[in-house]
């Protein structure tokens, strides 16, 4: 038997995971390592057991070594013989996985300044793995792909156009994810995957996206991932104005305003308790109420948005995180949207069921899988075993 191994590396953790490589991976191991700096913690879950371990001080390209260390008796003589890396950003040129050849390396490097906190820890992972795999294939996924297609007037901002042209426009993000949720749509509700969906991404990263016949047709993030929706720690939809008084008035550096939007802001910064909508759900401080309230307000504003976009509305997907697991949050989006022909039965909604609308347009709760999505790409260019 032999083995694809997954790669999705976010600013502060690597999720990672082993597939037996078949025609559709099948998940055999799956873990992350968390909190990436001076105390790290390993969790993973194999066959019939949770491993929990405390690393210490680890940094991305030390957590693939951490990682490998970890799998490796689970290995026992079979081999890996492909990886995939979730990249967050493809910019243009990249609209499809494709094989980490130097030159493709290279030109990911040139997109570090359009995905700062991103793109330099995902190219820390793929240098460790290809050192430590010499030779095995090495696919990267990108998160932008997804969104490729836009029409101009969900692509551009109302900028001079030679900014348009040299690469400052609308790209999107969380596409794998979308990615994986229009393909279960496929699978398990084909009466409704090929018409105008609303798929709501909301975990610490959150994200909307409006999709038609399966093709993506606007994002709520745009020329970065902090753009659109209010998110853990990033401020998400914010007046230039405020950045351009922050640091003219208040004499803030790009560095300093960096760390504030995507770092200190957000429901963290709302609340000043907690990015954690668990802990916020479970606090009776009026900062957390109120940050909960703006958080699922925004949310269905944009749900308002991408009906109009989509020039209405069949069905609205809640995933992630937050989306698969907080009635609290799904019911605060849903319960004023009426008017659009969205209501929910709350006792489905308690139970986290599938499918919880009521309504003319058809609510649903699907976990998603990034992991998925790359290992099938990955099993789309991989040597074939038996």
């Amino acid at each position: 038997m032999s083995f694809y191994f997954t790669l999705n590396t976010g600013s502060s953790s690597v999720k990672f995971a082993l597939y037996k490589a078949q025609e559709e991976p099948d998940l055999f191991l799956t873990g992350r390592i968390e909190r990436l700096g001076p105390s790290a913690r390993l969790i993973m879950d194999v066959p019939h057991e949770r491993v929990v371990r405390e690393l210490g001080a680890i940094d991305h390209a030390s957590a693939v070594v951490s990682i490998l260390s970890k799998i490796e008796p689970y290995l026992e003589d079979k081999q890996i013989i492909g990886i995939g890396h979730r990249i967050v950003h493809g910019g243009r040129a990249f609209f499809k996985p494709e094989i980490l050849t130097s030159q493709v390396i290279q030109e990911l490097e040139q997109l570090i300044p359009l995905a700062p906190l991103h793109q330099p820890y995902s190219l820390a992972t793929i240098r460790a793995a290809i050192q430590a795999f010499p030779g095995v294939v090495q696919v990267g996924c990108f998160d932008t792909a997804f969104h490729v297609g836009h029409t101009f007037v969900n692509d551009a901002f109302a900028i001079p156009r030679h900014f348009y042209e040299e690469g400052v426009r609308r790209y999107g993000f969380h596409g794998l994810s979308f990615d994986y949720i229009c393909g279960e749509m496929r699978k398990r509700y084909p009466e409704v995957a090929d018409g105008r969906l609303v798929i709501a991404h909301l975990g610490n990263g959150a994200s909307m996206c409006g999709v038609e016949g399966g093709r993506s047709i606007n994002a709520s993030t745009s020329f970065s991932a902090v753009d659109g929706l209010p998110m853990g720690t990033r401020c998400g939809r914010l007046d230039p104005g405020v950045m351009l008084y922050l640091m003219q008035e208040k004499g803030l550096s790009a560095e300093e305003i960096t760390s504030l939007i995507y770092l200190r802001s957000g429901l963290l910064g709302l609340s000043e308790e907690s990015s954690d909508m668990r802990v916020l759900e479970n606090s009776e401080e009026l900062f957390a109420k109120q940050a909960i309230n703006y958080y699922t307000y925004q949310v269905r504003r944009e749900v308002g948005a991408m009906a109009a976009s989509l020039e209405g509305i069949d069905a609205l997907i809640f995933s992630a995180g937050i989306g698969e697991n907080s009635a609290r949050v799904r019911s605060s989006v849903c319960e004023p949207l009426e008017f659009l022909g969205i209501t929910i039965d709350q006792e489905k909604n308690k139970a986290n069921a599938i499918e919880i609308g009521t309504g003319s347009v058809r609510v649903f709760v699907l976990p998603t899988n990034e992991e998925q999505v790359i290992a099938r790409a990955v099993a789309e260019v991989s040597p074939k075993t038996q």
